[in-house]
């Protein structure tokens, strides 16, 4: 969340970016709550102060009417407070619920508009795969390499689910090993991380658990919800916690399943793994100084870079565009693999990486403490190393061969013990 002063010194900007995002929050209503909000507090501070008098009072020598007097005041005293206690706990949940739908504030560079089409390319890596035979998407060729199978995970779980089979499996562990392996070599801890969260946690990262727009599965009656990433996960390990200055920036790499309602995600463009209820990630979560974190948000992508350079797959790097961005963040890249499956060759989403300031510490109380012993609210941010479904479908289409066979990247084959996976059904 925004810091409310913040937001009361810098009201047209707030406005403004709100209308950049194309996001509903009322700012009139959050400040008069914040108004109403500081009354009340004033105005019970002021009866309790009355109360303690009156409760002094009645301890010195008292005439029958003075005490009969102290006690019909000490029992309008009681209700007052009462009342005021109980629409001062109603205003603050308001305040609450309003200041939670503040969006943080965008980065000035970042591209003005309301949807991924209003992405901004900033740089391509390769170029677009080019084959001498017409190529087959990822789900055609993971079902004669016998490595996926969709229709049987549909029957099972329903649709948007799947299972790896054969040297599908061992891919998707390959891939998670590598990526492993080169994040201990850039210095984060490897974590693998619960695949459930407390609702609080998922509200502070900046998810909605509740109602028809949410992504999130909620496990009815526990509070608790399955997480959508690990950066649900990795951003509440140090919630209400502060840390020393010394500690950070602290990189984390966190394992999990995510989990994902994807509700009204359909057509062409979710087809096979693209999007789907259930996949393996490894995500990269930072906590640092505010000073470091436009520098360690380049860090995170060049990383995302190198791990699919590394893996011969053509990408593009764009810039999110305010309407694109999520209320969290700041500033978001997305890496797009060249994907020749998907509409006759498209570019589709395989990583994000965003710098989210202190507004996911904010809601979840991390601080550090700095030179001067004061506390301050530390910047998180996160990026994906590797979504597993999306790797897979951008490694089987552009790497297929003309036999119908699929190459393993050089980086993967000694993860994989592979380098080539040959078709079993024509």
């Amino acid at each position: 969340m925004l810091d409310i002063r913040f937001i009361k010194d810098n009201l047209e900007a707030v406005r403004q970016n709100i209308r950049d995002r194309y996001m509903d929050a009322d700012v009139d209503l959050l400040i008069s709550l914040y108004d109403k909000k500081n009354a009340l507090l004033r105005e019970l501070e002021e009866s309790r102060r009355c109360r303690n008098e009156n409760a002094q009072a009645m301890k010195s020598n008292l005439s029958k009417e003075e005490r009969s007097i102290r006690i019909e005041e000490g029992k309008r005293l009681k209700e007052t407070i009462a009342r005021l206690e109980a629409e001062l706990q109603e205003v603050e949940a308001a305040f609450a619920e309003e200041l939670a739908k503040i969006p943080n504030m965008a980065h000035p560079q970042a591209p003005r508009g309301k949807e991924d089409k209003d992405n901004l390319e900033v740089k391509r890596v390769g170029s677009p795969t080019q084959f001498s035979f017409p190529p087959k998407d990822h789900v055609e060729l993971g079902q004669s390499l016998d490595i996926l199978d969709l229709d049987t995970a549909t029957k099972v779980s329903g649709t948007k689910f799947y299972y790896l089979k054969n040297e599908g499996t061992i891919l998707e562990l390959a891939l998670v090993r590598y990526a492993l392996d080169m994040l201990s070599k850039h210095g984060f801890t490897l974590m693998t991380t619960p695949d459930i969260a407390k609702t609080e946690i998922l509200e502070g990262i900046g998810f909605n658990p509740r109602g028809a727009e949410s992504n999130v599965y909620t496990l009815e009656g526990e509070g608790t919800c399955l997480i959508g990433t690990a950066e649900i996960t990795l951003g509440g390990y140090h919630s209400d916690s502060i840390l020393e200055k010394d500690q950070l920036p602290i990189r984390y790499a966190g394992l999990s399943h995510c989990f994902r309602r994807e509700a009204g995600a359909a057509g062409q463009f979710s087809k096979g793994l693209y999007r789907v209820h259930q996949f393996t990630k490894v995500e990269m979560f930072v906590y640092c100084l505010p000073e470091e974190s436009e520098a360690i948000h380049e860090e995170l992508r060049s990383i995302e870079e190198e791990i699919f350079s590394s893996l011969d797959i053509p990408f593009r790097v764009v810039e999110t565009c305010t309407g694109d961005l999520g209320a969290p963040a700041y500033r978001k890249w997305d890496l797009e693999a060249w994907m020749p499956g998907r509409n006759n060759g498209e570019w589709g989403e395989i990583t994000s990486t965003s710098n989210c300031t202190d507004y996911q510490a904010r809601r979840l109380n991390v601080r550090y403490r700095d030179k001067d012993g004061k506390n301050r609210f530390v910047h998180m941010l996160n990026g994906t190393a590797i979504a597993c479904s999306r790797a897979i479908i951008a490694i089987l289409e552009n790497h297929q061969q003309a036999d119908g066979s699929v190459r393993i990247p050089k980086a993967l084959v000694p993860y994989c013990g592979f380098d080539l996976i040959q078709p079993r059904h024509v």
